[in-house]
């Protein structure tokens, strides 16, 4: 799981933008700023897309997680924005298991070999739904 910022023009000239004044926003990545939608998605490891949202560009990208999960079981690879007990707890009680690194300031944890593989697999998987 991971989601990826649409510009849907440049910064400086989201005043005067009128095609998705509604619903695009200005939000920040880890690149910078941006005037558009978030696009989540959800691909399995063969880069197939099992589900995805738009969302405003200010939305966090732990929201959207619960409706995207809805039929899915399983393990769910992602990022470290999606770290949450509260919802590692819902989507443990949905069956779907949360699995991301740790941050810096956190405890480490054990975790399985194969789990620790398919986290690193993660980004490859993302960005060849991308293609």
């Amino acid at each position: 799981m991971d989601a990826t910022a649409i510009k849907v023009c440049h910064i400086k000239r989201a005043y005067t933008h009128r095609v998705f004044k509604s619903i695009a926003t200005k939000g920040k990545t880890s690149t910078g700023w941006f005037f558009g939608l978030k696009l989540h998605l959800i691909v399995n490891d063969l880069g197939e897309i099992i589900n995805f949202q738009l969302t405003t560009g200010k939305t966090n990208d732990r929201l959207p997680v619960e409706n995207l999960c809805k039929h899915l079981m399983g393990k769910m690879f992602a990022d470290k924005g999606y770290i949450s007990k509260d919802l590692f707890e819902k989507l443990i009680e949905k069956g779907v298991e949360l699995i991301t690194q740790i941050r810096k300031n956190m405890k480490n944890a054990f975790m399985r070999l194969w789990d620790k593989l398919m986290l690193r697999k993660q980004s490859i998987n993302v960005s060849s739904g991308f293609i």
